[in-house]
């Protein structure tokens, strides 16, 4: 289990109702004043938006937007204050849409963008009065290239450039080191080379010391856990439940080891959930398996260190009646599909550990809010006694247990991972 703070008390809510804005929270302050970018021209109201990434604590949002004519231009939200805000950032030239944009702790936004077809070149975004400040980062050679977001509590941003045409390693580069970079430029680091083509999934703590990625290896994809220390990365096993099976992880709690993840050792593939450091096995619920549904898991209750079983997950639903919302906890063993919130940002959204689930949304009336869905547990009355079930005692039979799937293996324990 991941050792992690004493929680902080609860933040005041403010709000009567289901939905509110979040509480207010300082704004940071730069350490410098940066080189500004030739000033562009102001773009028109967005119609549409694209690549919407959240910050660990949902601070803030970036997103690329785009207007009546066509152009994109990187967004900044911010979501900590009074009322959430958009602010357009736009540089000397409209973007491609293949821009990345990702928000930082901090309020800037780091943009990569593909040059000439071979050169990612990565910049920091931060406004400056009606401008906007760009800073250059420098540039990695590869045609292809996927950001990991920063852990909860770092500012490092590592990309994974997976393998050319014949090319068997993926490499990793710490693309920025956190920081102010003043006005000079910071050149990314490559810090290693993994077997296989990988993708990173999520930090297993909180410090960005442990990356899981699933690696896909002569003609496998299991989980692996990427041990960045020293200047260098090991690897080691992360989900391995048969020698045959594909075992990828789709999201991971740092606090409480909740892992989501999809394989095909039931015969086809599964959401299941386990535990990091547990010695139960891997779980596929039913719950989990809802007919002509497309499942996607996209954020998890922190802060719920001793319980993992009754962790919030938040998820995406996509089936015949569109796009829902559905919310599901191991404990509870049912999916609770919430009703839809208009104008929602697909996919996007978290959990505070006091059990609230934030999501940002946008509408003709309402270009930007965050609602503040206090979500019930369906199980409050017998949660407890379901989730020290889990803990204490043996897993009921699978035949008696809602319709889950035991798999007798088991994530491999986070300590038995070099960090």
């Amino acid at each position: 289990m991941v050792a992690v703070s004493p929680p902080t008390p609860p933040e005041p809510s403010g709000v009567s109702g289901a939905y509110g804005p979040p509480a207010a929270a300082p704004v940071p302050r730069h350490a410098a004043a940066p080189t500004k970018a030739p000033p562009a021209a102001s773009p028109g109201r967005p119609v549409g938006r694209a690549g919407f990434t959240l910050t660990a604590d949902g601070t803030y949002g970036a997103c690329l937007a785009n207007d009546a004519d066509g152009n994109w231009f990187p967004e900044r939200w911010t979501l900590h204050g009074p009322e959430a805000y958009t602010v357009p950032l736009p540089c000397t030239q409209p973007e491609e849409p293949g821009t990345t944009v990702l928000p930082l702790a901090d309020g800037r936004v780091l943009i990569r963008r593909l040059v000439a077809g071979t050169e990612q070149a990565f910049s920091l975004l931060h406004p400056s009065g009606p401008d906007t400040t760009e800073q250059a980062l420098g540039s990695v050679t590869a045609p292809r290239l996927a950001l990991v977001p920063p852990a909860p509590e770092s500012a490092e941003v590592y990309a994974l450039a997976p393998p050319g045409p014949g090319g068997e390693t993926t490499a990793v580069w710490r693309v920025y080191a956190g920081g102010f970079a003043g006005g000079g430029t910071v050149h990314p680091e490559r810090v290693g080379e993994l077997p296989g083509r990988c993708a990173g999934r999520g930090w297993l703590d909180r410090t960005g010391r442990a990356l899981a990625v699933d690696q896909e290896l002569d003609g496998r994809t299991k989980a692996v856990t990427v041990g960045l220390h020293g200047g260098g990365i090991e690897v080691s096993p992360l989900l391995e439940l048969t020698a045959e099976s594909n075992d990828r992880l789709l999201l991971a709690d740092p606090d409480s080891g909740l892992l989501l993840l999809c394989s095909d050792a039931p015969g086809r593939d599964r959401l299941g959930w386990g535990v990091l450091g547990s010695g139960r096995p891997v779980r596929f619920p039913e719950a989990l398996c809802p007919p002509d549904t497309a499942v996607t898991p996209f954020a998890v209750q922190p802060g719920q260190v001793l319980t993992p079983e009754q962790c919030g997950v938040a998820l995406r639903l996509d089936g015949p009646g569109g796009c829902r919302l559905g919310v599901w906890r191991p404990a509870a063993r049912r999916l609770v599909q919430l009703p839809p919130l208009p104008g929602w940002i697909t996919g996007s959204g978290l959990w505070t550990q006091w059990g609230e689930l934030r999501l940002p949304f946008a509408t003709p009336s309402h270009p930007c809010g965050l609602a503040r869905l206090a979500v019930p547990d369906p199980a409050a009355a017998d949660a407890a006694a379901a989730a020290a079930e889990v803990r204490d005692g043996p897993y009921p039979d699978p035949e008696e247990a809602d319709g889950e799937q035991d798999i007798p293996t088991r994530p491999i324990p986070l300590r038995h991972a070099p960090l």
